[in-house]
């Protein structure tokens, strides 16, 4: 995950405990998913990481009941949220299980460590606590 020149710096920023987005310096967009260059504008500057605030806002969601793979046990849901920094740009992570969710509410990032020095941000309700 880390050799991709495209999205390295944001599994770096993860096992670092940050979440980041790309953005153009030229016209201030955020460039999602990462690209080189920002695409709007075309101001040919490589594009710049920034610091999430890891505010997001629930985007849309969907409970998978039936397993498909052993590594992801059934029920689960997965999330997409809409940072708070950057509305355009949209995550998405799992929750176990079924929680009650509503689109609009408040989400915030917590960090997993899936071994082999893989760190992924997951989204969980802002009134929990991190995992």
């Amino acid at each position: 995950m880390t050799d991709d020149r495209d999205t390295a710096p944001f599994f770096v920023a993860a096992r670092e405990g940050r979440l980041v987005y790309a953005a153009c310096p030229s016209c201030e967009r955020a460039v999602h998913p990462p690209l080189p260059y920002c695409p709007s504008c075309d101001a040919g500057e490589p594009v710049t990481w920034r610091q999430a605030s890891g505010r997001g806002t629930l985007y849309g969601f969907t409970t998978v009941a039936h397993q498909v793979h052993p590594a992801f046990p059934a029920p689960y849901t997965v999330v997409l949220v809409a940072l708070d920094d950057a509305p355009d740009v949209r995550l998405t992570g799992m929750i176990p299980g079924t929680p009650a969710l509503e689109i609009g509410q408040a989400m915030r990032v917590w960090f997993e460590d899936k071994g082999q020095d893989v760190v992924l941000p997951q989204w969980q309700p802002a009134e929990e606590k991190a995992a």
